[in-house]
């Protein structure tokens, strides 16, 4: 059986054990016989109330309908990255792992039963519609998400090429109400982005972590250094910003581009057998060339694995604001022949230096806010994975999401004008804290 694995590592089932006393006599039950009594007086129950509403509901009810909602009950009460994928579902992720799907384009979540925008894919139906990281999902064709499951809502985005679908987002602090009608297309995820910045930086901007990712950085990599001069060639942008995440391998891959050892990250289940640690190999394709990474509210999990991983070697400097803070790692586990699969939270994740990323971040070496165009206010930022119902605790010290926007012109983009200065030596990492400081708007941090 192969577990796919999504930013995403093995699960292990428990065994009841049971245990009889000596000298022929019986004693009281263990506390292991105690809690699978427990468990086999649940499940009769179960099976009471699925034949109860089977009999007798006003109307006749689809059984797969009634297992598959009860299914979804169950591990939407664990956390809210666990949930049963039906045969569809599966089918269509693992499409969508691969870069090619039908669809809008569009990165969503849920949040306390709403569907909310994560961040739309560039150069998507989604992206050019108009539809803003943040946005809440309230119906679908006009029938309200209230009460679907985020794999139902993903389900009615869905589907043929050239049809349209109509969305009601509900947007910022005022609540604003909008509609679009989107023309569903074949969404081709172009995971790496890349371009000259001037004559002497290569920029690179990551998507998301596909099975296309790696060898679309390796590819930008290997034509940077084709074209610029070694003596004037600066260094490198790995653009993070808005990134949801991906297949965890992508992740590892990307980062070891850049190192020539030490750990990556480290997976840690609840057992601590279940441990795993995943370490650079000897080959740094960048040549040692300095790295900014940026980062913002918007960076979560496969984007946080990076960043994390080249600021604890201190190979890159962390440009943005706080990134998501979605350190859990989901496994997906085929369920067999047409029963779809299981996406369960089976670890955490943690930086080198052994920090968790869950509910926390990545904080930025030089924190820089960007200048947000009156009209999108109070809807500029993600609340981050703390602000999620049922999500996995992390101490007192949890942290909030931050600000997510990135502007469309370059020219006014203040965290790439940053990055840019300092591979080019115009400002040091200290000048651009001391400058970031003198925004009104809140103080910036630095590690």
């Amino acid at each position: 059986m192969r577990k796919v694995s999504l930013v995403l590592v093995g699960a292990a089932l428990g065994a009841v054990t049971a245990t009889v006393a000596t000298n022929t006599r019986l004693i009281a039950a263990s506390p292991a016989v105690a809690a699978a009594s427990d468990t086999y007086r649940s499940l009769n129950l179960f099976g009471d109330v699925f034949e109860k509403v089977r009999s007798d509901y006003v109307e006749k009810p689809s059984e797969q309908k009634l297992v598959e909602s009860a299914i979804n009950g169950m591990l939407a009460g664990l956390d809210p990255h666990s949930s049963y994928m039906d045969p569809k579902s599966f089918r269509d992720m693992q499409v969508q792992t691969r870069g090619e799907f039908g669809g809008l384009g569009i990165e969503v979540t849920q949040e306390e039963g709403m569907v909310k925008v994560v961040t739309p894919i560039d150069e998507t139906p989604a992206s050019r519609a108009g539809i803003l990281s943040g946005d809440v999902i309230t119906a679908i064709d006009d029938e309200s998400t209230q009460g679907l499951s985020l794999n139902q809502a993903v389900d009615k985005m869905r589907g043929a090429i050239g049809t349209s679908v109509k969305l009601t987002v509900v947007r910022g602090t005022a609540k604003e109400t909008k509609d679009f009608k989107i023309t569903r297309d074949r969404i081709q995820i172009r995971a790496v982005r890349s371009r000259m910045e001037g004559e002497d930086i290569g920029y690179i901007r990551v998507t998301q972590f596909n099975e296309q990712t790696f060898e679309g950085l390796k590819t930008a990599i290997a034509k940077f250094q084709s074209e610029i001069p070694a003596d004037k060639f600066k260094g490198y942008i790995v653009d993070l910003r808005n990134n949801p995440g991906g297949l965890l391998d992508q992740s590892i891959a990307v980062s070891n581009a850049f190192l020539e050892r030490g750990e990556i990250v480290s997976t840690r289940g609840r057992n601590a057998d279940e441990t795993q640690r995943y370490n650079a190999r000897p080959g740094d394709l960048s040549k040692g060339k300095p790295v900014v990474v940026l980062i913002n509210g918007g960076s979560a999990s496969a984007s946080e694995i990076v960043a994390g991983a080249l600021q604890d070697h201190k190979r890159a400097t962390i440009i943005g604001t706080r990134s998501f803070g979605k350190g859990s790692v989901q496994t997906i586990i085929p369920l067999g022949q047409n029963n779809g699969a299981l996406r369960l939270t089976t670890a955490r994740y943690y930086t080198p230096s052994g920090r968790s990323i869950q509910a926390k971040g990545i904080d930025p070496d030089i924190q820089i806010l960007q200048d947000v165009p009156d009209e999108l206010k109070g809807r500029d930022s993600t609340k981050g994975e703390a602000s999620l119902k049922g999500h996995l605790k992390n101490g007192e010290d949890e942290k909030s999401g931050s600000q997510a926007y990135v502007p469309p012109d370059v020219e006014k983009d203040k965290q790439l004008i940053a990055a840019a200065d300092l591979l080019r030596g115009r400002k040091t990492a200290a000048q651009l804290i001391e400058l970031a400081k003198e925004t009104p708007k809140e103080k910036a941090t630095a590690n």
